[in-house]
């Protein structure tokens, strides 16, 4: 109870961390919240720093401090937010060579505005450790479980209003921090409630956050006539329902769609997540108008199997059962993960009605992954063209494991039907069909490319997949069928990409990602010119450009095709990158600055004077308190990865995993203070981590996926059960680490370099997650774990320094 101001102080920053974040997935692009952990961390780092090299100076004003500090807080927090908001950043000339030097600028300014609150929150944290120096496991836990309140209470919160909305709730934490300043708590009380009301002015009138202008929902929103229909507050993301004349239902349609009787697609309304459209939902009296399927791209399998026994995955707010039912289709399966969706399916949603109900119509809200069972027989699979982008724990729906569970499921004849978009690049086509021939290897199969057709339009592709190897009469079904809608066969065993030539009707040519120069002979189909090479495991031109590895569980990524170690090639083509592609180079600028951080805070014992180091050894604790941070985020990311998957929903993953480990870390670190040897415990605290990490590495694929069809509340119950031994043993660390040092100098560095290899750890992880997969993560993190173990500082039984308020009472 002592320490219930620093619970709060964190509650609000971690709070205040995850607001940020959820800021630039609305209003920018979700990938730039990299920017907000990379703020928060080099805040702490230099709170760190500035205490160590203090030589004391601060702790010996520390109670004027903690009495100043929750207003500067507050202050500081409402006018960081204000300067984000203000910030004319645009993503798009970021991305343009000619265009994007001011943009470095306004990136910057980011910092400029968000660094003072994450650097007075880290400084008033680090006071707290140089305070109570013998109580740091006490410390660390008021820190860690105050943390992981922040994170369930802005979980909570996320329910109930916008996400531009949730910074004004956090200030009062900040403010009620000030009534822990003991003699000076009136002082501190008045100042923190002025500092509150101000910010809370300033973010009530002050300029008010918007959607920015780059998003795809704003052109339509901003339209006459357009309407919000419904709001939806969500941690899956913030949903609009909108109402414009532009909107209609978003299929792939023929050329030939007029001449062969076939009406357009019908209005519809929009569902935009996070301002970008995930679905089309309809209209009143619009359900029935589907006779523009018969010429969608996504018709095919319903030519090859008539009336089939169908499992769709997405409904697409509901059009893709119109649509699927107006094609023939006998019994439908429709899954839709995404509650909100699920609930239009049912319910409807304000406006657009829910889908009729039918005998031999089924709908479930489950992850594809769990209800898809071996043997189900079902004669079409049929994955919405939307799905894989409507909710980013989709992607593990196309894995080579995912396409394999799926094929296991369909009759011996049956056809599974995979969208990809070619519009940014026709190479995700190619990854699409490396990653089934990966599926139809798992399932036994010999000759993959027998079992697969691909055909497209200009911008989009459908790959065909069955257990069977397809017969000429279904080649020969699927030619015709293509040919009388202007789309293109790219390939089936067999195909003849030269003679296609002469008969094909949207050019796709070959665009060299290396020199931006076009090889074209005419009319061009590059997919159909690598797919044998693709099927065949061999060297094409695109997977010298491209990473088109198989997409698997361990390695999820499937928008993650760029190489890496071409980065000057990478930035001279910025211009034309798909904005999922981006994030992997926000990652690697982040790296790049923390490394740069991380490095400066480890040399900051070569500024110290030699009597602020007390002749302590400086490389074991350097190492130590640098892996630690690095082990703790790349376990953190594992899990987040895993619960994901549990789950089927990455932002629920994400909180659930936060929240739970910094719950039972704060408790092992609470424990670590009534341990005596703590060099044992250290190895113990290893031990647990090595054998959780072995089990997790052998074990968690398989029982996340048998998890999958759990109800929800046992699902979380589990991971929960799953996370608390490895917590506590994590949370012991860095409190026994503490305990070992002596000085004011060395402990509030050991929080700097705990703050500075955070940054590194988060964006190292995502890219080792991308480029080589789950498993290195979670090997790297036992392995950093063994490294601390072997460094752990060797002064057992010597006690840190003196709280500096004691001694300085002491000698009055």
């Amino acid at each position: 109870m002592r320490f219930w101001p620093l619970f709060l102080v964190s509650a609000a920053a971690v709070g205040m961390e995850t607001a940020l974040t959820r800021y630039f997935a609305v209003a920018n692009w979700s990938d730039y919240g990299y920017w907000v952990i990379s703020i928060v961390m080099v805040g702490f780092a230099l709170s760190g720093v500035v205490l160590a090299l203090g030589q004391g100076r601060l702790q010996r004003h520390a109670a004027g401090l903690f009495a100043t500090l929750p207003a500067l807080l507050c202050l500081s927090a409402a006018l960081g937010y204000a300067g984000v908001i203000v910030n004319p950043f645009n993503p798009l000339a970021l991305q343009n060579p000619d265009t994007y030097a001011p943009q470095l600028g306004l990136i910057a300014l980011y910092y400029v505005a968000l660094l003072p609150f994450f650097f007075l929150t880290g400084l008033y944290v680090s006071l707290c450790f140089a305070t109570n120096a013998t109580r740091v496991g006490a410390v660390y836990a008021a820190d860690l479980l105050g943390a992981g309140l922040g994170s369930v209470l802005v979980l909570g919160l996320m329910y109930l209003v916008s996400p531009f909305a949730l910074i004004p709730y956090l200030l009062p934490l900040l403010a009620l921090a000030a009534l822990g300043a003991g003699r000076l708590r009136k002082r501190a009380g008045a100042a923190a409630l002025v500092a509150l009301l101000a910010g809370e002015a300033l973010l009530g009138l002050g300029p008010q956050a918007a959607i920015s202008q780059y998003k795809p929902i704003y052109p339509p929103l901003h339209t006459p006539g357009a309407k919000v229909l419904a709001t939806v507050h969500s941690p899956r993301g913030e949903y609009m329902l909108l109402d414009d004349f532009t909107e209609r239902v978003n299929t792939d349609i023929s050329n030939n769609s007029g001449m062969m009787g076939y009406p357009s697609p019908p209005r519809s309304y929009g569902l935009y997540r996070d301002g970008i459209r995930i679905a089309s939902l309809p209209m009143p009296g619009v359900g029935a108008q589907t006779g523009y399927a018969l010429g969608a791209l996504d018709a095919l399998p319903y030519t090859l199997r008539p009336h089939p026994d169908t499992l769709l995955i997405g409904a697409s707010g509901g059009m893709r059962i119109a649509e699927t039912r107006a094609l023939g289709a006998g019994p439908l399966t429709a899954l839709e993960p995404d509650p909100v969706l699920y609930q239009a399916l049912r319910e409807g949603l304000d406006g657009s009605p829910p889908v009729p109900s039918a005998p031999d119509l089924r709908i479930f809200n489950d992850n594809p992954r769990a209800v898809v069972t071996p043997g189900a027989g079902y004669d079409v699979i049929d994955i919405s063209a939307d799905f894989l982008d409507e909710a980013p724990a989709n992607v593990y729906a196309v894995s080579a494991q995912a396409f394999a569970a799926d094929l296991a499921a369909l009759s011996y004849n049956g056809v599974l039907s995979v969208p990809v978009s070619i519009q940014d690049f026709p190479a995700y086509a190619l990854r699409m069909m490396a990653t089934m021939r990966e599926a139809l290897i798992l399932r036994g199969v010999a000759d993959p490319g027998a079992h697969l057709i691909l055909y497209r339009s200009a911008w989009n592709a459908r790959l065909l997949a069955s257990p069977a190897p397809f017969t000429a009469a279904d080649i020969a079904a699927a030619a015709k069928w293509c040919n009388d809608r202007s789309f293109d066969i790219s390939y089936y065993q067999g195909f003849d990409a030269v003679a296609a030539r002469s008969n094909l009707y949207n050019d796709l040519p070959a665009v060299s990602f290396t020199d931006g120069t076009m090889d074209t002979q005419g009319d061009d189909d590059s997919l159909a010119d690598e797919a044998p090479g693709v099927l065949a495991g061999q060297v094409t031109p695109s997977s010298s450009a491209f990473d088109l590895r198989p997409v698997t569980d361990d390695r999820p990524a499937f928008y993650a095709i760029l190489r890496l170690s071409q980065l000057k090639l990478l930035l001279a083509r910025l211009q034309i990158l798909p904005q999922a592609e981006i994030g992997a180079l926000v990652n690697l600028a982040v790296l790049a600055q923390a490394v740069i951080i991380a490095a400066l805070v480890l040399l900051v014992p070569l500024a110290a004077p030699r009597r602020a180091r007390q002749g302590h050894e400086v490389l074991r604790p350097a190492v130590y308190f640098s892996v630690l941070a690095l082990g703790f985020l790349f376990l953190e990311l594992f899990a987040i990865e895993r619960a994901s998957l549990v789950l089927d929903d990455r932002a629920m993953g994400f909180s659930l995993v936060l929240g739970a480990m910094l719950v039972f870390s704060g408790l092992g670190s609470f424990v670590s203070g009534r341990i005596a040897n703590a060099t044992a415990a250290m190895r113990l605290a290893w031990v647990a981590v090595a054998l959780w990490g072995v089990a997790m590495l052998w074990l968690s694929g398989t029982a996340a996926l048998a998890a999958g069809g759990l109800p929800l509340v046992l699902r979380v119950g589990l991971i929960v059960l799953c996370l608390a031994p490895v917590s506590f043993a994590m949370g012991l660390p860095f409190p026994l680490g503490l305990r070992q040092l002596r000085g004011e100098f060395f402990l509030p560095w050991a929080w700097g370099l705990n703050g500075a290899f955070s940054v590194v750890a988060t964006p190292f992880a995502n890219l080792l997650l991308r480029t080589i997969g789950l498993h290195a993560v979670l090997g790297g993190a036992v392995l950093l774990y063994t490294i601390a173990a072997l460094s752990f500082p060797a002064l057992e039984g010597q006690i840190a320094w003196t709280p500096f308020l004691k001694r300085s009472a002491a000698a009055d």
